[in-house]
């Protein structure tokens, strides 16, 4: 992308709004439609779990025994956040891209990996708390029945902190999954669609690709991190604990535990997200190139 299309771009997007917008209703998409998966990946990655490693041998059963709204439970907390969540996901990530590689010249994939990172801190600043909470009701046996109930149950045993404790592991591990997200995301764009127009298939198989990717690579520091949400032990208060405990219940094998899972949660997650966020863009900078027409 040459400094003309990039300064192009800039004046185009002053106006965050777009951003803002198709990033929420993104997040909602990504989020409603891939939720009972990621049930499965929380419980895949307990360290009590003695079940089959079939994803969908898991989603059976847990249907089968505790109900067919089960793998949904926790849900309304997350589409509570993930909106705000990923209108600051998105809208930071253009925004810092943008007016980074205005000064930046021909370092571009450093450039998106910059703003990945911000993305990354603004994006899981607000969804951590519903994190803790989701992951609490996801759990087999879990007593939380309500998110209202979970919350409040959460707050008077463990206070406050609880909803930011696993916040560093979260960025530790959100911060290298993000950069490369977005990177390999760039990447296969400027080889599958180097003139950045609005093109669908484009979109959903670097979606995919990038989600798969990031995935996999940071799916240790994922079960770190679900284990720290949990409260499966209560002594793991930090990453570092986390690590150990992790490693003493299971052995190397469990910083592995659920990677599946995640990686096929994340493949279509990703894809349904970017998809529906460059849609919801091209569509809204339709609609404005009409309105300033029409103002002519």
């Amino acid at each position: 992308m040459g400094l003309d299309q990039v300064h192009h771009e800039k004046l185009d997007t002053e106006n965050v709004t777009i951003h803002l917008i198709s990033g929420a209703i993104a997040g909602y998409a990504e989020y409603i439609i891939m939720y009972p998966i990621d049930t499965v990946k929380t419980r895949m990655q307990s360290i009590s779990f003695k079940g089959t490693r079939n994803i969908f041998g898991v989603l059976l059963k847990m249907i089968a025994e505790e109900g067919i709204l089960s793998p949904i439970r926790g849900l309304t907390v997350v589409v509570a956040a993930s909106g705000p969540a990923h209108a600051l996901y998105y809208g930071s990530y253009e925004f810092v891209k943008i007016n980074l590689q205005h000064v930046v010249k021909n370092h571009n994939s450093f450039c998106h990996g910059v703003a990945g990172c911000f993305a990354t801190f603004f994006h899981d600043a607000v969804v951590n708390p519903s994190e803790v909470i989701k992951q609490r009701m996801q759990m087999e046996k879990s007593t939380c029945h309500s998110v209202i109930q979970c919350t409040k149950e959460i707050y008077r045993i463990e206070g406050f902190q609880a909803f930011y404790r696993s916040f560093a592991t979260t960025l530790l591990m959100n911060i290298p999954f993000q950069s490369i997200h977005f990177i390999v995301y760039e990447l296969c764009q400027d080889y599958l669609n180097k003139e950045r127009d609005y093109d669908p298939k484009s979109h959903i198989i670097s979606g995919g690709l990038a989600g798969g990717v990031g995935a996999a690579i940071t799916n240790p520091l994922d079960v770190c991190r679900t284990l720290i949400n949990t409260q499966e032990s209560k002594e793991a208060v930090g990453l570092v604990k986390a690590v150990k405990i992790v490693y003493k219940k299971t052995g190397f094998r469990g910083f592995l535990s659920g990677v599946t899972a995640r990686t096929l949660h994340l493949m279509p997650s990703t894809a349904i997200c970017w998809s529906t966020y460059e849609f919801c863009k091209y569509l809204l900078k339709e609609q404005k190139h009409k309105d300033s027409d029409r103002n002519k």
